[in-house]
């Protein structure tokens, strides 16, 4: 997995059929989805309970690109070897999830994948100050987490901008989770975000048997958000 900061849209499974996951990833990829964004979730850490180590394993052979597992689960170490060996190529964890932040990364790189840092809305950019060096994506949650379909928080949109600043030319990604659509891509996209993950904006309207709909609204999002960043 190379870095490069062009647009990348990552459906996330979330929004799916849950009856045909494998299919749905095929689907999205052909239709033109950078990465596959996974959203893992315990019901102690987030108040919704959703994928495991064995769901990751079983989408992997259908995902070609990038699968993006965000673990929205506390604790986060026990689990980091299991996801990293049903296949994530990226394994988020929240930086609210623990205490001892800098090991979860230690862990995640020293298991082969790339580090991702999630920021809940209430928590601060200058939280991650001290991290900038141990991550490869820090994911910007722009609705409290738990739930697909929720509205975008444009407070989040600062703290965009200022993560750009602090990363300067950093190797890392900056990833936006939370009510993305066409309305909401450029403007995250043009504070400095290069990876947006959306739900239910590119699943609406579309299926396993008619995916024509999933390409459409891809593009809509990236068509959006193209030209915004620099």
């Amino acid at each position: 997995m190379s870095f490069d900061r062009t647009l990348k849209i990552a459906p996330s499974i979330l929004a799916a059929d849950f009856a045909n996951f494998g299919s749905e990833c095929e689907a999205i990829e052909a239709q033109g989805a950078d990465w596959v964004h996974v959203d893992v979730m315990d019901g102690h850490f987030v108040p919704n309970i959703t994928f495991g180590p064995a769901t990751c394993a079983a989408i992997r052979p259908h995902i070609k690109g990038v699968m993006d597992v965000h673990l929205m689960i506390s604790p986060v170490d026990p689990y980091i070897d299991a996801f990293a060996q049903a296949g994530a190529d990226v394994i988020t964890a929240h930086i609210e999830a623990g205490p001892h932040i800098h090991r979860t990364l230690q862990a995640i790189r020293g298991a082969g994948a790339k580090a991702g840092l999630a920021l809940n809305p209430v928590t601060p950019a200058n939280t991650v100050e001290h991290l900038l060096d141990m991550v490869d994506l820090i994911c910007v949650m722009t609705v409290n987490p738990g739930f697909g379909g929720q509205k975008f928080i444009h407070s989040q949109i600062d703290k965009v901008r200022q993560l750009r600043a602090m990363i300067g030319d950093r190797p890392v990604h900056i990833e936006i989770d939370g009510g993305v659509d066409p309305s909401t891509a450029p403007l995250v996209a043009n504070a400095g975000a290069d990876v947006l993950v959306a739900g239910s904006a590119v699943f609406k309207g579309g299926s396993v048997s008619d995916p024509a709909p999933y390409g459409a609204n891809i593009r809509a999002i990236r068509d959006a958000a193209n030209g915004t960043y620099v």
